[in-house]
C-alpha cells in the first residue's frame, strides 16, 4: 500500500518523505488555507520534494475554470495529478484531461456508481471519503470493498485513492481491503508506529539493562 500525505505543510512532508513514508502528497484548499502561503509556491516545493504523484486541486466547479485550472495546474510538474471534484463537469473535464495523457484524481466520491463513473472517464484515481461516510454511520471501508470488487471485476484501471481517513482502523482495513494508497494527515501515519505493550516493553528491556551494569 502506498502513502499519502495529506497536506501542504513542507516540514511535515519532508519528515515523513525520510522515513520512506510519503510516496504521494494531496492537497486541497483547507490545506493551502492551513499553510499560510502562496499557492504556486507551496505547489512548487512539494513537487519538488516528491517524486511521487502530487494531487493539487481546483478551485473552481464549471467545466470552462476547470479546464483552464487544470491547464496551469499541469504544467507545475509533470508528477502533478489534476483533482477533480465528482459531478456531472468533472467527469466531462476528467475525460478530456486523461485523452490528453493527463492524469486525474476524481475526488469527494461517496458511492459505489460514482467510482465506476470515475474509472470509465479515464481517472487515474477516486478518493472515496470514508471518514465523511462514517460521520453519516455509513460503512466507509464498506464503501472501498465494494469498489475493489467492481474494478476487479471489470479490470479497471483507476487506482482507489481512500481519503478523509480518521484512524489506524481505517488504514489498516483499507490495506486489508486492497486499496492501492490511503491519504492521511501527517500525525495519523506517524501514529501508526505507536502500542502501549511496544513502550511497555522497550521500559522494561532498558530498566534490566541498565540493572546489569554493562555497555555495548
Amino acid at each position: 500500500m502506498k502513502f499519502f500525505v495529506d497536506s501542504a505543510n513542507i516540514e511535515e512532508i519532508a519528515e515523513l518523505k525520510n522515513l520512506g513514508l510519503a510516496d504521494g502528497v494531496t492537497t486541497n484548499p483547507s490545506l493551502i488555507l492551513k499553510a499560510g502561503r502562496n499557492f504556486q509556491s507551496i505547489a512548487k516545493d512539494i513537487c519538488e520534494l516528491i517524486e511521487g504523484p502530487v494531487s493539487l486541486e481546483v478551485s473552481s466547479s464549471s467545466i470552462d475554470q476547470m479546464r483552464a485550472e487544470a491547464e496551469k495546474l499541469r504544467v507545475i510538474s509533470k508528477n502533478v495529478v489534476v483533482k477533480l471534484p465528482m459531478t456531472w463537469d468533472g467527469l466531462k473535464v476528467c475525460r478530456d484531461l486523461a485523452n490528453s495523457g493527463i492524469k486525474v484524481n476524481m475526488t469527494l466520491c461517496f458511492t459505489a456508481n460514482q467510482a465506476i463513473l470515475a474509472a470509465k472517464a479515464g481517472a487515474e484515481f477516486v478518493s472515496p471519503f470514508v471518514g465523511r461516510l462514517d460521520d453519516t454511520k455509513i460503512d466507509g471501508v464498506g464503501l472501498i470493498k465494494e469498489i475493489r470488487t467492481i474494478y476487479d471485476n471489470y479490470s479497471f484501471k483507476t487506482k482507489i485513492l481512500a481519503a478523509s481517513i480518521r484512524s489506524l482502523e481505517h488504514i489498516k482495513n483499507c490495506a486489508i481491503t486492497g486499496a492501492e494508497a490511503v491519504t492521511a494527515p501527517p500525525a495519523i501515519l506517524k501514529e501508526l508506529v505507536s502500542h502501549p505493550l511496544t513502550d511497555k516493553g522497550l521500559e522494561i528491556f532498558l530498566s534490566d539493562w541498565e540493572k546489569s551494569n554493562q555497555k555495548i
